[in-house]
């Protein structure tokens, strides 16, 4: 039997991730963090203590079970890890990479409360490239049914609910705007912390449960989702669109030449290829001087792409302090090693024309910090006669995202007051058999978050369609309500294969 293991017998520093060096990567556009070995995944995972509580699942938006993945790295048997990890998320190479599990598993871990918490995105990175590198998937037997499933959008929380929809026999259909499926992990995050080779791979094990995707197809100028329902044969739609439409500032100066949103320079450069011009046609605008308005990880990301683009100068304006900057820690840092200049406690007032309508510079002012808004943070407030220009001819909105107006405008789904759809608690809308989930419907979070709701959906659906679910329990009825020992409320069609 093992010894128990205490915080004082674990090792008590989490274990370091290896990287580029920060002046070779901000040139180049391969990943920063180099992940685990095998050696450092063991080490890390004997920091776990094995928690009878299991705070950590509770964390988790989708409840992992993190210490049974961990025990069984720890055993080196990473296949267990996998299907461990593989039972609730289907896309772990991809969450340990860029969830904030800082806020969410880590953030509840007790080892933290006493020393730097078990490195769990790590480990669950490490299980996720190792499943890739030696080629595993978990393909479950699946008896087909007569249900069809459209999923709109190839994101997350598409992709949670085609994958379980498809375990449970039905012919899933996704539809992706763009031409490559990935949703915001293809078109929002750079190589140098997602790799496009990482999303493939995850693809693949889908399209392995039959999963058909189908790109270059925009819902609702196409096809509408009524039309999906009532005359393309589908017995339910899920709609997982994300919220990709860019937030701009209104302020003057907007509309000059050289002022984009962080959403059409990611997607340029990541999904597009523009950093390969002219190898590949997408143009992009190349900033000498970069501003970039905002200071959350889409933030980080479009100065972290200006630097390797070939900016001489990247700036970040943020309204408040560093501390209350919506970014990861580990991306702000990252941005600073690579030559990022932070302006804290500084606003946008104005976009400066050169004469010939492109961009010269900012005009900005001095804020301070008040009394806490209703985000919980402090309200930043002006100082009085602070306003100061500087010059930049590139300006980058990463200021938020709202949802795309084409849904609303081409369906009878209800929207609610910010242009979101409207779900009830089981996530369905409006109209019948159309279910929504992830940032459409809740606005932007995390991508385990998105997956928790496609999944949550599935269940919804499978629900409507009348359709088993073996992860939910027999509801336990007694008496009047049993028919041969089964609740009549269970009742449905057994296949008898006849020989």
């Amino acid at each position: 039997m093992a010894k128990k293991k205490t915080i004082r017998t674990i090792p008590q520093e989490r274990t370091p991730m290896r990287e580029q060096d920060a002046l070779v990567r901000a040139g180049n556009f391969e990943e920063v963090a180099r992940g685990y070995s095998l050696e450092d995944a063991l080490r890390e995972s004997e920091r776990c203590l094995l928690c009878p509580d299991q705070p950590c699942i509770a964390g988790c938006p989708v409840g992992i079970d993190i210490p049974g993945f961990i025990r069984k790295i720890g055993e080196k048997n990473l296949r267990g890890a996998y299907d461990i990890l593989t039972d609730t998320n289907l896309l772990p190479s991809v969450c340990g990479r860029v969830c904030p599990q800082e806020t969410q598993c880590e953030g509840v871990c007790t080892v933290g409360e006493s020393l730097e918490a078990v490195a769990i995105g790590r480990l669950e990175r490490f299980v996720g490239d190792t499943a890739i590198k030696e080629g595993w998937s978990n393909i479950p037997y699946i008896e087909a049914n007569r249900f069809r499933v459209g999923i709109v959008g190839s994101g997350p929380a598409g992709m949670a609910c085609a994958a379980d929809m498809a375990k449970a026999g039905c012919e899933v259909t996704v539809y992706e705007a763009f031409h490559q499926p990935g949703g915001v992990l293809r078109y929002g995050i750079p190589d140098f912390r997602l790799p496009n080779a990482v999303i493939d791979a995850e693809i693949d094990n889908l399209k392995k449960l039959g999963i058909k995707f189908e790109c270059n197809t925009l819902v609702g100028r196409l096809f509408t989702v009524e039309q999906m329902i009532h005359e393309m044969g589908f017995h339910a739609v899920f709609v997982g669109v994300g919220a990709g439409y860019p937030t701009m500032l209104n302020i003057p100066g907007d509309s000059l030449n050289g002022v984009l949103s962080a959403n059409e320079l990611l997607t340029r450069c990541n999904l597009m290829r523009a950093r390969d011009f002219p190898n590949f046609d997408t143009p992009l605008p190349i900033g000498r001087r970069v501003a970039v308005v905002g200071a959350g990880n889409t933030a980080m990301d479009a100065m972290r792409v200006s630097i390797r683009l070939g900016a001489e100068k990247v700036y970040c304006i943020y309204r408040r302090s560093r501390t209350e900057a919506p970014a990861r820690v580990e991306e702000v840092h990252h941005a600073e090693q690579e030559g990022v200049e932070f302006h804290w406690l500084t606003n946008p007032v104005s976009v400066l024309n050169d004469g010939t309508g492109s961009v010269r510079g900012m005009r900005c002012i001095r804020m301070e910090l008040g009394a806490p808004d209703e985000s919980g943070r402090r309200r930043p407030v002006p100082v009085a006669e602070s306003e100061f220009d500087f010059e930049a001819d590139l300006i980058v909105y990463a200021i938020g995202t709202n949802a795309n107006p084409i849904m609303g405008q081409t369906s009878q789904m209800k929207l609610n007051r910010w242009g979101y759809i409207g779900a009830d608690e089981n996530l369905a809308t409006s109209v019948a058999g159309v279910f929504a989930g992830g940032d459409i419907v809740t606005g932007a979070a995390t991508v385990i978050e998105a997956m928790g709701a496609g999944r949550k959906a599935a269940r919804s659906m499978k629900a409507y369609l009348g359709i088993r679910d073996p992860a939910l329990p027999y509801c336990g009825a007694t008496g009047s309500d049993v028919l041969f020992g089964i609740d009549k409320r269970e009742r449905n069609f057994a296949r008898v294969r006849v020989a």
